[in-house]
């Protein structure tokens, strides 16, 4: 089931509930990704930025702020930093990726070229830079900083480690703090901080951004195997592309010979043939991997809405609850 489907959208109650701000979000995300002299990273951009995302990293920055009683201009920088951010990765993962569909459409490197894409990724990250410079906050600067590079070493991470059998639960978390929970905790961490809340506080906003960014990309991994083209890519893209996931990982640990050898040659050698999908589906049902990931996501979820007990009592606070249990619903 995709988020739209489930019967309650916490994102679209935060939405409303920050509307004012998301607009000047919105605002400023277009000014920035103009270009006087290249025309095409505007069109690039907006390929992407307007193609019906949730904003949800940026909503977090926003919710974090405000539960936090900020009443500055800032957190609607941090927010645009926090989206410009997730479009310039989003833009260099396709190209890595040789993705063709994101968000239900073509993705830019098949519409323009990969040359294109990862330019106007690095002209988003620069421009993700100067808006946070403008906060005036070192602090602000270096916990972004700190999240842009570990988003890159997630990335690099799983290059190494998403065809190899030997990899292990451990790394396999190492590549999801990295490429999705980095800027989860970053967005909720820098609301915090613009607040001038004390440590305490912005460690529990840090915690629930880490535990519920974990549990969204755990559930994504499970969707490639059980989810639906609502999720907006296909189903097997994961085992397509040779990606070890913790349902297949726990499935090659539990391996007798011959399904080992499935593994070596569908994922570490990437040798597939017609069926194979539906072999590795069968396999993780024999083993019930799909069923033991699936509690992982759900523990997860649990951790995020237990660190906002840190948090200042607001409406805002429920819906980030809720948004922990929305996330999971997806595979309950």
């Amino acid at each position: 089931m995709s988020l739209d489907a489930a019967a309650t959208k916490p994102h679209e109650q935060l939405a409303a509930a920050l509307a004012d701000d998301l607009t000047a979000v919105n605002a400023l995300i277009r000014a920035r990704m103009a270009s006087e002299h290249a025309p095409r990273i505007p069109e690039v951009t907006a390929h992407l930025v307007e193609a019906g995302g949730k904003r949800l990293r940026p909503m977090l920055t926003l919710a974090a702020a405000r539960m936090c009683g900020y009443d500055g201009p800032y957190h609607v920088h941090l927010a645009a930093t926090v989206e410009f951010i997730h479009t310039a990765t989003l833009l260099h993962d396709d190209v890595v990726d040789e993705s063709k569909q994101r968000r239900g459409r073509p993705t830019a490197n098949l519409l323009w070229d990969n040359t294109s894409s990862v330019l106007v990724g690095d002209y988003l990250f620069a421009r993700s830079f100067q808006l946070m410079v403008e906060t005036g906050s070192l602090r602000v600067l270096d916990i972004l900083a700190n999240a842009a590079a570990t988003i890159a070493e997630g990335e690099v991470l799983q290059l190494t480690a998403a065809s190899d059998l030997a990899t292990t639960e451990e790394t396999y978390l190492k590549v999801v703090r990295g490429k999705t929970a980095a800027l989860f905790s970053a967005a909720m961490e820098v609301g915090g901080e613009i607040a001038g809340q004390d440590a305490a506080t912005k460690q529990a906003l840090f915690d629930y951004g880490d535990a519920l960014g974990i549990s969204f990309q755990i559930v994504d991994d499970l969707l490639d195997y059980g989810g639906t083209k609502a999720i907006g890519k296909n189903l097997g893209d994961d085992f397509r592309e040779r990606k070890l996931t913790m349902p297949v990982i726990r499935a090659v640990a539990k391996a007798d010979a011959g399904e080992r050898a499935f593994w070596d040659r569908t994922i570490g050698k990437g040798r597939q043939e017609e069926g194979d999908l539906e072999q590795a589906m069968a396999l993780l049902a024999k083993h019930g991997t799909m069923e033991s990931t699936r509690d992982d996501a759900l523990a997860w979820a649990e951790k995020a809405k237990a660190a906002l007990g840190q948090v200042p009592d607001h409406a805002l606070k429920q819906m980030l609850i809720d948004l922990a249990d929305y996330v999971v619903a997806r595979i309950t």
